[in-house]
């Protein structure tokens, strides 16, 4: 008689009563993957008998198999809360000892790092200043630069307009400050290169000739005592005229094509104390302006230039891409977050916080950016929950308890034979 099988079964019993535990304990960890007990029988070495007579002598746990099928998404009010949907973990160095998570709950710590609860670093692809990110080389730690956007002159002022050809033409000369003297002014804004924003009004004046018009500029509204533009000039000249065809198409500015014309300030002249680089040119292109008999008014206008700008929050995409929201209306790519996949994700040694480290059973990581190749995509504002099934569990539960007693009655019963045994 032998108690092996019994005692054998109560340690398997017992061990799976911990995985099952386990997985029970943690069925609301954020990115937690459960496990499962791998039994497998025990036979003793014989030189003598047949095989197929033989008795085994019980029972082992073979493995501890780590499940890494997809958990579900939640939804939660934090954007550094990142999703994994399907394979790929995160890739945390915690001052340069690299681990990898499924637990996407990230926040920013005072140096602006990306972190987890446990201080490590999420690791990715830096962006430089202009916001170019190059996904080579060894992934870095991602941090948020607090520092402003610098300021952009503008360079460039695009116009769209009509003019109303029924007015009638003007005779008196320009003056800015009577608005009997021009037919019509519209007004935006342009940036100088200390990011001060100026208005840029553009004033139409028609002339007695049948579809000719003059145009004028002024920045912040500075004229002379007679009205006309201070600092501001039109293709070198104070005005310039414009032409349009029978069809009401823009025909010619100046004495060239409709091509655009280099409007130049000088902030000196407008301002002495201001501080900014001038003359500062801008390219105000008018090509799109049309003479129709309908009222004046503008149909678009854009501008490249803008003011400096504070992070005002950002946003990160399926990609990983990781994008700075400017209270100038600016936008700047910030970094790319990165993912690793294993040949043998079973292989990876769990560490706790979340986290695994890759052994020679897991293969070397497979490192790149979401969406490629095996890696799955990323979910902002969402978290992996626990891919426990709760109500599964209960029922292993129950299983093991019933095996624990049912291997404990095994040895009572051979108890109760060896004393039978004794007293004969």
């Amino acid at each position: 008689m032998t108690f092996q099988h019994g005692l054998s079964g109560l340690n398997i019993a017992t061990s799976n009563l911990d995985v099952v535990g386990n997985n029970v304990a943690n069925a609301n960890t954020v990115g937690f993957k459960q496990s499962i007990a791998q039994f497998s029988d025990v036979f003793a070495n014989s030189l003598e008998g047949s095989a197929n007579s033989q008795i085994g002598i019980g029972a082992k746990i073979s493995s501890i198999a780590q499940q890494f099928d997809q958990g579900g998404i939640t939804s939660t009010n934090n954007p550094l809360d990142i999703a994994i949907t399907g394979q790929g973990f995160y890739r945390l160095s915690d001052n340069g000892a690299i681990s990898y998570s499924r637990n996407g709950q990230f926040h920013v710590d005072k140096s602006g790092f990306i972190v987890d609860a446990s201080g490590a670093n999420l690791t990715g692809f830096v962006a430089d200043e202009d916001g170019v990110i190059r996904t080579s080389g060894v992934p870095a730690n991602l941090k948020f630069s607090t520092s402003d956007v610098s300021p952009k002159e503008t360079t460039k002022f695009d116009m769209g307009f009509n003019l109303d050809a029924g007015k009638p033409g003007i005779s008196k000369a320009f003056n800015a400050t009577d608005p009997s003297t021009y037919t019509w002014t519209t007004s935006g804004s342009v940036v100088d290169s200390l990011g001060n924003s100026h208005v840029l009004s553009v004033f139409f004046q028609k002339s007695a000739t049948a579809n000719n018009w003059t145009t004028y500029a002024t920045v912040d509204g500075k004229v002379d005592s007679s009205g006309m533009p201070v600092g501001v000039t039109l293709g070198g000249s104070p005005s310039q005229p414009i032409v349009f065809d029978g069809n009401g198409k823009l025909l010619t500015i100046a004495t060239a094509t409709a091509a655009p014309l280099d409007l130049q300030i000088d902030f000196s002249a407008i301002n002495p104390a201001l501080g900014a680089v001038t003359p500062q040119t801008v390219r105000l292109d008018m090509t799109t302006a049309t003479q129709y008999g309908a009222a004046s008014g503008i149909t678009d206008i854009t501008q490249d230039g803008y003011t400096s700008g504070r992070m005002a929050g950002f946003t990160i995409s399926p990609d990983g891409i990781i994008l700075g929201n400017y209270s100038n209306s600016q936008t700047k790519t910030l970094g790319q977050i990165v993912l690793a996949n294993f040949v043998n994700p079973q292989g990876l040694t769990p560490t706790g916080d979340g986290r695994w480290v890759e052994t020679l059973a897991s293969g070397e990581p497979l490192v790149g950016t979401p969406k490629t190749g095996s890696l799955g995509v990323l979910q902002s504002n969402a978290v992996e929950n626990s891919n426990v099934d709760l109500t599964a569990e209960l029922v292993k539960l129950i299983q093991a308890q019933r095996m624990y007693q049912a291997n404990a009655k095994q040895i009572e019963a051979q108890d109760e034979i060896i004393q039978t045994i004794a007293r004969i």
